[in-house]
């Protein structure tokens, strides 16, 4: 498959078959976090893996999670992050974006669904998981078999803002 269809294909899955996602699958998908840029490398993200039937009670009582049988919620490792000098911000929101894009779309080329999950409680994820102080939860990421219809891969020429709005070229 190439890149542009597995873009196109991804969309936000918010039904879930109970199929468990297979080993070999979430590993693929592990892997793809573990090659994602980070900024100076600095590799700020830590991720917690959530299966088990406890561990999804868990993460439901911060978000909705669709009855996927598969969450991660992905963290900022504020400890480890790299700072811009010239602005003082710490990139680690942007690489923690990175990692859970590259795992989505693996996800996609597998054959799943996700969603990505920005819609939490943060204190209830700190508390459930008992996260130290340096990790900061900025998303969840939602995987397993869909039980949603495909998303129509040419709904970005009426869902998105025309691609010369979007692109200037040497000045705005």
């Amino acid at each position: 498959m190439d890149f542009m269809k597995i873009a196109k294909q991804r969309h936000s899955v918010r039904s879930y078959t109970k199929q468990k996602v297979e080993s070999e699958k979430l590993a693929l998908i592990l892997e793809a976090a573990h090659v994602a840029p980070t900024a100076a490398n600095a590799q700020p993200v830590r991720l917690l893996v959530v299966q088990s039937e406890e561990g999804l009670a868990k993460v439901s009582k911060a978000a909705g999670i669709y009855g996927a049988p598969l969450a991660i919620v992905v963290c900022a490792d504020h400890a480890r992050a790299w700072v811009c000098p010239f602005d003082k911000k710490q990139t680690c929101d942007i690489d923690a974006s990175i990692l859970t894009d590259h795992m989505m779309l693996q996800a996609t080329e597998l054959g799943l669904g996700s969603v990505w999950v920005c819609y939490f409680k943060p204190d209830v994820l700190r508390e459930e998981f008992d996260l130290p102080d340096n990790l900061e939860p900025i998303n969840i990421l939602v995987l397993g078999y869909s039980n949603d219809k495909p998303g129509d891969t040419n709904r970005f020429d009426t869902q998105r803002i025309p691609l010369e709005e979007l692109v200037s070229y040497d000045t705005f």
